[in-house]
């Protein structure tokens, strides 16, 4: 028996399409747009300004704060704009754009920028933290959550376990099923010194079962290294959701409003662990983003290493277009990805895939009336009540939804694929979390 968590539902996976498509590099767009907000926390802060010409690898703008990650030039170029651009989670942010520079008769582009590489055997645990935040590495599991911070808990925090997240139980997507094959050294060197800025001696890497060559490449890379270890999960959305997988791998459960760290786990995605080792041993920034192009409307699935702030529409192009029957194109995963209107929105650090769906794929349900079979209750992994939860959102009766803890949902969808009476559950519920969040510092204003 596979190791899983309470709750959960079985979306078709479709990973065909793209498992077997080794990765490619993408060429260098003609131009890239740089959100200076690619993370949660503070945005960057712009040390260049228009019309300056920037080196590939180079910091455009600076962390802000703690909680922040700095930005660096995808290409060599000039800068030709600092404004508002829309960004692929559907808002319009400060970006910088840059544009290959014109030559003038004798100039010479700058050099690339890299970071010093450093011996990932003697590097230090201050060294890696220090690295990991000048590289700008955010999480890639979606969050886009500064990595420098998680390296550094708060004095206090006992910690004995860091889960490497191979799930990618999101349907479609396998970028880091082709990290996990092609790649399986790096994420070993990467887990080992996410262990060492922790001081954890236990690393886990928790893999889904539908992923069998994942597992055995995963398992000779790991014979040999004292403390890590293979753990093969039961294939189930949202089985890659931190609480999931804290709750299948060590069987604690994270209480609402608390963290992984307050149960002892550290937890990072594939996708982090291998940035986490180019920065160190290949001195590599965040320069790049691992992208899943697939789906049904699209011609060529592909898995792609795209330069950061490429536009989507390029990539597409680049994937031989959309199919005369595409409909929707998401930029994520199909259960918690978002969907696209402006396809000159750009790639970010933390763009894990491009779902391109087809008519039939999206073909629209009409809503009845909720049932009170209790499915939602059943599928939701965080044991939260949704339908009564969207009913009460619906209704603004927001003190109601907050105290039946609207605020722990974490947005996965599971409660809408499972509904019989197709209510736009999680539509629901995302509004009534914004308005209750809302509520709750108009709240604590009040109260200062």
């Amino acid at each position: 028996m596979f190791k899983t968590f309470p709750g959960g539902v079985h979306p078709p996976e479709e990973k065909e399409l793209s498992e077997h498509c080794a990765f490619e590099a993408m060429p260098m767009p003609s131009m890239v747009i740089l959100p200076l907000s690619q993370h949660l926390g503070k945005q960057a802060t712009p040390t260049v300004d228009k019309r300056a010409v920037v080196a590939r690898g180079q910091v455009i703008a600076q962390a802000d704060g703690f909680i922040s990650a700095p930005v660096h030039a995808t290409i060599t170029g000039t800068v030709k704009s600092i404004g508002r651009e829309h960004n692929s989670n559907g808002y319009m942010k400060e970006a910088m754009v840059i544009i290959p520079a014109k030559l003038k008769e004798g100039e010479e582009l700058p050099a690339d920028v890299s970071l010093p590489p450093l011996d990932p055997s003697t590097v230090t645990a201050d060294e890696i933290r220090t690295r990991v935040k000048e590289a700008g590495i955010v999480g890639q599991g979606g969050a886009a959550f500064p990595t420098f911070v998680k390296l550094s808990p708060p004095e206090g925090k006992e910690l004995d376990a860091v889960i490497i997240n191979g799930c990618e139980c999101e349907p479609y997507l396998t970028r880091d099923d082709r990290f996990m094959i092609e790649r399986p050294d790096a994420i070993v060197s990467g887990l080992t010194l996410i262990m060492r800025a922790l001081g954890v001696k236990r690393g886990v890497i928790g893999i889904e079962s539908n992923k069998p060559d994942a597992i055995a490449s995963m398992q000779k890379a790991v014979a040999g290294h004292e403390g890590l270890e293979v753990c093969a999960l039961q294939t189930k959305y949202p089985q890659g959701a931190e609480k999931m997988l804290i709750k299948a791998v060590n069987g604690r459960e994270v209480p609402p409003g608390k963290l992984p760290l307050d149960v002892g786990a550290v937890i990072q995605n594939i996708g982090t662990a291998v940035a986490i080792h180019d920065a160190i041993a290949q001195g590599e920034a965040s320069l790049t983003a691992a992208v899943t192009v697939t789906g049904r409307g699209i011609r060529t699935p592909k898995n792609l290493l795209i330069p950061v702030g490429t536009p989507i529409k390029d990539v597409i192009e680049y994937c031989g277009g959309l199919t005369d029957d595409a409909a929707k194109v998401i930029v994520g995963g199909p259960m918690m990805g978002v969907a696209q209107f402006n396809l000159e929105a750009p790639i970010m650090k933390a763009t894990s895939g491009i779902v391109v769906l087809t008519h039939d794929d999206v073909r629209a349900q009409e809503e009845t009336s909720c049932l009170r079979c209790g499915k939602c209750v059943d599928a939701c992994p965080l044991h939260l009540l949704p339908t009564r939860l969207a009913r009460l959102a619906e209704l603004n009766r927001l003190e109601e939804a907050e105290e039946f803890g609207i605020t722990v949902c974490m947005e996965c969808g599971s409660c809408a694929f499972t509904c019989p009476a197709k209510i736009p559950l999680v539509q629901w519920l995302r509004l009534g979390k914004q308005r209750v969040i809302a509520m709750q510092r108009s709240r604590k204003a009040s109260a200062a």
